[in-house]
């Protein structure tokens, strides 16, 4: 299985967030829509959660 990666580091935002989070896309993509949600104010949707599935990376070793 291949874990995946999400660095907010790589995603403008207004409160310079640098979380970055790992783990199976089935785990890492519900944590990131709601970190989304609950600090950068986004709105849980379809295009935001496809938004997220985009920005995820392989996890390099």
């Amino acid at each position: 299985m291949t874990r995946k990666s999400l660095d907010c580091r790589k995603i403008p935002s207004e409160i310079n967030c640098d979380l970055k989070m790992t783990g199976s896309e089935e785990h890492l993509l519900p944590a990131a829509v709601q970190h989304a949600v609950s600090a950068h104010g986004h709105k849980d949707s379809p295009e935001l959660r496809e938004k997220i599935r985009k920005s995820l990376e392989d996890e390099t070793e």
